[in-house]
C-alpha cells in the first residue's frame, strides 16, 4: 500500500475512532458536570489529547524499535479501560447519594432543593478527561501501533500517520463532547431532566465497562 493514502485517511479514521462506545461513554459520564458547553468542549480535547499522548509514545517504542512485546498485554489494557469506566459510574452515583443523604429534613418551600446544581464542576480543570484520555490509548494503541506498521514500513510516515490519527480523534471528541453537553444546558432541560441523565450516564458505565473486563479477561 501506498504510504500517501493512509496518511490523508488517517484523520477520518480518527474521527471516526473517536465515537467508539467506550469513548462516547467515558466522555458522557465526564461532561455530565459541566453545565457550559465551552468546558465541556475542553474536555473533549483534553481526553483526545490524552488519547493522543499514549498512542504516539506507545507507537514510538513499538515503530522505532520493531518491538511488539506489549502484544500480549493489550487484553489487559482493555480490561483496565473497564474497570475506569466502573469507577466513572460508581463514583457519579456515590456523589448522588452523599448530596441526597445530605439534604435538609425541611428544606421549604420557597426555593426547591437543586440536587442537579451540586453535581455541577465550574473550574476549568480538565485532569480527569486528560487521564481518561491516557487510560484509552493505552488500551487501544496495541492494534493501531500494529496495523500501520504492517502497512507504513517508514517509521517516519508511520509516526506522522500517528499523529495526525491523533488530530482527527480529538475534532471527534470535541464534537462529541459538545453534542453530549447540550442537554446540560440550564436553557434546555430541567434539573430533574438532568439528574436523570447523569444516572443513565453512570449505568451506561458500569455496563460497559462490566462488558468490557468480562469480554477480555475471558481470554486469559
Amino acid at each position: 500500500m501506498e504510504a500517501t493514502f493512509p496518511l490523508l485517511f488517517a484523520a477520518v479514521v480518527g474521527f471516526g475512532h473517536a465515537f467508539e462506545a467506550d469513548h462516547l461513554v467515558a466522555v458522557g459520564n465526564i461532561v455530565t458536570k459541566r453545565d457550559k458547553l465551552g468546558l465541556a468542549v475542553k474536555d473533549g480535547i483534553f481526553w483526545g489529547l490524552g488519547h493522543t499522548s499514549t498512542i504516539f509514545l506507545i507507537g514510538l517504542v513499538m515503530i522505532i524499535g520493531r518491538a511488539t512485546f506489549l502484544d500480549g498485554y493489550f487484553g489487559y489494557f482493555e480490561a483496565a479501560v473497564g474497570l475506569m469506566l466502573i469507577s466513572l459510574g460508581l463514583y457519579r452515583l456515590y456523589q448522588i447519594r452523599v448530596i441526597v443523604l445530605g439534604r435538609p429534613a425541611k428544606s421549604g418551600t420557597a426555593e426547591p432543593f437543586k440536587l442537579h446544581s451540586k453535581l455541577i464542576d465550574p473550574n476549568d480543570n480538565h485532569h480527569l478527561a486528560y487521564g481518561v484520555g491516557l487510560m484509552h490509548g493505552l488500551a487501544g494503541s496495541g492494534a493501531m501501533v500494529l496495523l500501520v506498521m504492517t502497512e507504513i514500513q517508514s517509521s517516519f510516515n508511520s509516526m506522522m500517520y500517528l499523529l495526525i490519527f491523533g488530530f482527527g480523534s480529538i475534532a471527534g471528541m470535541f464534537v462529541a463532547a459538545g453534542l453530549f453537553s447540550m442537554p446540560f444546558s440550564k436553557k434546555l432541560t430541567t434539573d430533574t431532566m438532568q439528574l436523570g441523565l447523569i444516572l443513565l450516564s453512570s449505568i451506561l458505565c458500569i455496563g460497559y465497562g462490566t462488558y468490557l473486563m468480562a469480554e477480555n479477561l475471558s481470554l486469559y
